[in-house]
């Protein structure tokens, strides 16, 4: 909470959002199929077959990059950095701000990934030295896990801090936090963040299977029935921007990142601890000057796994009390998959047009309520909801909790 007499701090609005997801490109389409329903789950198209019981997958179907990257650019890309550079171009458009470049060093870029270049080396590197004896000479630029920010930094010119942050599925949401600390510290005026994914191929299918998290059939977050979590692919990425930087160019602002926690379990690499996704959510709410009662709607985490939707339920108890029942809370990944590194993002950007229509995504495929979730999941339909503010969650491998809170302009 800010005590009496501090300056008041630094507010970080959203003037641009772009996407590139299983319901399509642009953020209009991943939120016209979060809002309908409307699932990207189908049966999973792999470049190579595998010995896989998985068959199941949210994927950017008929993606063409060359519509949108150079020809001479495209042998550096993954298909990770490809989404990465799409939707940043959609954000910087938004904001208004292509006609503005380089942006110079006042601009950052932060950009989340939990596996970076993996299809380049199952495709690229494993099929073609090990099948074929040969390897592709881009191979490394391709791979590097930092490459979709120095892309889209050397796209926009921006010279300020440039990197990845790399925490499994809190990645994209910690990238976004990350962006928001260096522009109320002073350190930049706006930044270009967000996350990018892609990992559907057979071998990083079958690598999650023998987990024992996937479902071979549907994902069904806190439902009754539920056994497992669906891989997606996709990257959304925003134009952040301090509130005096954005007023004084005449930029819309879309949202304000009021909010920002991150904790860390110290305790399973697997497993995951309600103290730490209790510290993540408690953190956001009081970095957002807000108490739990303040917040009006939550996207879940909810993977559809038994251990992690119980889990989050019990956090969301200790935060929110009694009136956690009575708190609408969906998860929106059966509509465009986990996403991994890519999944704080994309939810950030459905949880913003939640709260700027006024309108709660549902969670679908839900059979019923299992006794230890005690908690309204939206089932099957959007539902009117007035919004004053969200909250995101994203909990990963390692016991890395990150959690955003959006609340409108002012």
């Amino acid at each position: 909470m800010q005590a009496v007499g501090d300056a008041p701090r630094t507010r970080v609005v959203v003037t641009g959002m772009g996407a590139v997801s299983a319901a399509g490109l642009g953020v209009e389409a991943l939120w016209g199929a979060a809002l309908a329903g409307r699932s990207g789950v189908r049966e999973a198209e792999l470049a190579r077959e595998g010995p896989n019981r998985v068959k199941i997958a949210a994927q950017v179907s008929g993606f063409r990059p060359e519509e949108f990257i150079d020809a001479k650019l495209l042998p550096y890309c993954d298909r990770f950095t490809q989404f990465a550079i799409v939707a940043a171009d959609q954000a910087v458009a938004q904001a208004g701000l292509s006609e503005r470049c380089p942006l110079g060093s006042r601009a950052g870029v932060t950009v989340g990934t939990g596996a970076g270049g993996i299809t380049t080396i199952e495709e690229l590197c494993f099929t073609d030295f090990v099948l074929k004896g040969r390897i592709d000479p881009m191979a490394v630029p391709r791979v590097m896990i930092s490459a979709p920010a120095s892309h889209i930094g050397i796209r926009y010119g921006c010279t300020g801090p440039t990197f990845v942050v790399s925490s499994a599925c809190a990645s994209g949401a910690q990238a976004i936090g990350m962006a928001v600390q260096l522009i109320r510290a002073g350190a930049i005026d706006r930044a270009i963040a967000g996350g990018a994914e892609s990992t559907i191929t057979a071998l990083n299918i079958r690598a999650w299977e023998t987990l024992r998290v996937l479902t071979p059939d549907c994902m069904r977050p806190f439902s009754i029935g539920r056994n497992g979590t669906v891989l997606g692919e996709g990257a959304a990425v925003f134009v952040l921007e301090s509130e005096a930087a954005a007023y004084r160019r005449g930029a819309i602002s879309l949202a304000e990142i009021a909010g920002y926690g991150t904790s860390s379990d110290a305790s399973d690499i697997v497993r995951p601890d309600s103290d730490g996704a209790v510290a993540a959510i408690s953190g956001a709410i009081a970095d957002a000057d807000l108490d739990p009662e303040d917040i009006s709607y939550v996207n879940a985490h909810g993977t559809g796994t038994i251990a992690n939707d119980i889990t989050e339920t019990e956090a969301l108890g200790r935060v929110f009390g009694s009136a956690l029942r009575r708190l609408p809370v969906s998860s929106t990944k059966p509509i465009h998959g986990h996403t991994l590194g890519a999944a704080g993002a994309i939810e950030l950007a459905i949880t913003i047009m939640a709260m700027r229509s006024q309108i709660a995504p549902p969670t679908i495929n839900w059979l019923g309520p299992d006794p230890k979730v005690g908690l309204d999941p939206i089932p099957h339909e959007a539902r009117p909801v007035p919004i004053r503010a969200a909250l995101s969650n994203s909990f990963a491998f390692g016991g890395i909790n990150a959690c955003l809170v959006v609340v409108p302009p002012q």
